[in-house]
């Protein structure tokens, strides 16, 4: 039994009939079949039943490869580890929770693998995750038996969401597929059902930006909204819906002015810091008062137990604006375009958007060590000033409260 970091490339070397264990996780491994088949392991002992001197060795099968990554089998293993620790026998708390595959609802089946997943993915994409379950997977398949779901339910599934919805169709057929790959590795299914399946028509990359009077429109009607400082926020940060949407007061930090958004949460898998404008904190004090909490969610409806849902109901408060035809993302945009109208450098914008593509990619990017802190504050507050400068001409400010006036 050979010790080495279980890696990918190592994995893809792996030798059918071996077994391998990891040089820095203790009783992490990977076991290959002598037809190949490569299983990530976790070996762990445990007292035997009514000799409390003596331990036995008990195998756990995470997954297989192809199902798991290296990094993901690895991060199970230490969880796994964390539970033996605390006096847990992981091995027999899955018999528990297992059914057998004829027994298995879709429905169970589905929040044994959001926990899953949430081990080993950042928050917007579990976000993204649960509201697919949640809004079509567990509607449309139910309670039905994980073994007898077919490609064809998959497909009427997708076909019952509009075809106009290009994202959403793709992001239910890739979650689906992922959950029964490991479903799978589970040895819970044979086969994945979305295996050899055509995958939805991929949405055409928009461009829409909004012009400087309709974002005026949305930051009026968003004083009208419920989740209205959600808005507010995204237009005046530039950040991912997921990423403004799962902000915790623990990410803030009020005398520096600045939000990190943990690495866990990032597309781009980077912790990054977003200097924040006077009108960002104005907002962040209304919202928690000038000594900011320490813990929970900044937007919530829960008392900071839980982050929002429900944007699609929360956008529709603001079609009081009557912008056309506009999306959360296009925010995002507008605030790029209108600081490269400003005169921003585009490097400066990426680094607001936290984009490792461009000039912050390949080779430069892993030169480029300069973090443009400072320069992202200018750029956010120049923003934040334009902005202002909208909400004060004298055809806005008339029809503006006095609550919208001061909080730009």
């Amino acid at each position: 039994m050979a010790r080495l970091r279980i890696s990918k490339s190592n994995v893809d070397a792996a030798q059918p009939g071996s077994v391998y264990w990891d040089d820095k996780l203790a009783g992490f491994g990977l076991r290959v079949s002598s037809t190949g088949r490569k299983v990530y392991i976790y070996r762990y002992r445990k007292a035997a039943p009514g000799r409390a001197a003596q331990t036995r060795p008990i195998t756990y099968t995470i997954g297989a490869h192809g199902g798991l990554t290296p990094d993901e089998a690895r991060k199970i293993a230490a969880s796994l580890a964390a539970r033996v620790a605390e006096g847990g026998n992981p091995q027999v708390e899955k018999n528990e929770k297992r059914l057998t595959s004829v027994e298995l609802e879709f429905s169970r089946q589905a929040d044994l693998w959001l926990e899953h997943y949430e081990q080993i993915r950042r928050a917007s994409s579990l976000f993204q995750a649960k509201l697919v379950v949640r809004n079509h997977l567990k509607p449309g398949l139910k309670n039905k038996s994980l073994a007898e779901i077919t490609r064809s339910d998959i497909q009427t599934l997708i076909d019952s969401i509009p075809q106009r919805q290009k994202a959403m169709r793709r992001a239910v057929f890739a979650y689906a597929s992922v959950m029964f790959s490991w479903s799978v590795s589970r040895g819970d299914i044979p086969r994945n059902p979305l295996k050899d399946m055509l995958k939805p028509e991929a949405p055409k990359a928009r461009e829409r930006t909004l012009t400087d009077d309709e974002l005026v429109s949305i930051l009026q009607a968003s004083y009208q909204s419920r989740f209205g400082a959600f808005y507010r926020l995204l237009i005046l940060t530039g950040q991912r819906k997921s990423e403004v949407a799962t902000l915790q007061w623990s990410h803030l930090d009020r005398s520096q002015a600045t939000w990190t958004i943990p690495a866990v949460q990032t597309k781009n898998g980077k912790a990054h810091i977003v200097p924040l404008s006077q009108a960002a904190v104005d907002e962040l004090d209304a919202l928690g008062g000038e000594e900011w909490p320490k813990t929970g969610y900044v937007i919530s409806t829960t008392g900071g137990k839980k982050p929002i849902a429900g944007f699609s109901k929360a956008k529709k408060s603001l079609d009081a604006a009557q912008v056309s035809e506009w999306r959360v993302h296009d925010l995002r945009r507008t605030l790029a375009t209108g600081l490269q109208k400003q005169g921003v450098r585009f490097e400066v914008t990426e680094a607001v958007l936290n984009h490792i593509s461009g000039s912050r990619g390949g080779v430069a990017g892993i030169y480029q060590r300069h973090d443009w802190k400072d320069e992202k504050r200018t750029a956010l507050n120049s923003w934040a000033n334009h902005l202002r400068s909208l909400l004060d001409k004298p055809e806005t400010t008339n029809i503006l409260s006095f609550k919208s006036k001061t909080a730009l």
